[in-house]
């Protein structure tokens, strides 16, 4: 097997939201998944709850071919190197509260920007929430995640900027044009090794964040080349719903 390191990540185009908007999706059903059960294949921190976020849960939920396509990369990467889940399933009060906290600090930042372009900056880092059947956001389908890369000890590996930082650097393609020295060289290794491990299990990347990845959402449908997503809103099961199901009082 090609070492991953000595493939360049390609520029990636920047998605066009309104297209991807107006991809249709037929929702397969799914249920979520709670990954920590893919321990110790996969490692699993719930970062927004660790945090403190209000709202936040204490679980990354996928849908399960996003559960089965993380084992599959955790087990393809190089010996020493191990896959971490930061983040998956959201729910909408918490996609809510980040893009209007995110927001609000670029119209302090960039006041004298247009409104358009405020939104727009804001969207490279946080999708405005949704619920909305047609058009999700997509961390609330259960087939976007947040993830990086760790060592045997679970420490978390440097990769050029942190997990959520708000600037160029988070780019996934940034180093493959800023690689000047033996600490740059080493974080574009690192994207590369999780890029193409993910890509090769079929995600698809928003440039913008290293991080972030998904399957079978609409901008992972716009990325492949696919006519459809597959993915809606979702949530995980709760007892409510599962009474409900048992009593024949809703799906």
């Amino acid at each position: 097997m090609t070492d991953s390191t000595l493939r360049p990540i390609a520029d990636i185009t920047d998605p066009q939201w309104e297209a991807i908007a107006a991809i249709p999706i037929v929702d397969e059903g799914m249920p979520l998944h709670a990954l920590s059960l893919a321990a110790p294949a996969l490692r699993v921190h719930p970062i927004y709850h660790a945090l403190g976020v209000s709202g936040a849960v204490p679980e990354c939920w996928a849908r399960e071919a996003v559960y089965r396509r993380l084992l599959m990369v955790a087990r393809s990467l190089p010996e020493g190197v191990g896959l971490v889940v930061l983040d998956a399933w959201r729910p909408y009060a918490v996609q809510r509260h980040f893009y209007d906290t995110l927001l609000s600090m670029v119209e302090a930042r960039y006041a004298d920007l247009d409104e358009s372009d405020r939104r727009a900056l804001t969207r490279a880092f946080v999708s405005p929430p949704s619920d909305r059947p047609e058009c999700p956001s997509p961390h609330l389908t259960g087939g976007a995640v947040d993830v990086a890369l760790c060592d045997d000890d679970g420490m978390l590996l440097e990769m050029g900027s942190a997990f959520d930082e708000a600037r160029p650097a988070s780019h996934t393609v940034h180093f493959e044009h800023h690689a000047h020295d033996a600490a740059t060289r080493t974080y574009r290794d690192r994207r590369r090794v999780l890029y193409h491990a993910m890509r090769d299990a079929g995600f698809a990347n928003l440039p913008s964040e290293w991080w972030h990845y998904s399957y079978g959402d609409q901008m992972w449908a716009w990325y492949r080349g696919v006519s459809r997503a597959v993915f809606g809103p979702s949530g995980p099961d709760t007892l409510e719903k599962r009474w409900q199901r048992s009593l024949g009082l809703g799906d």
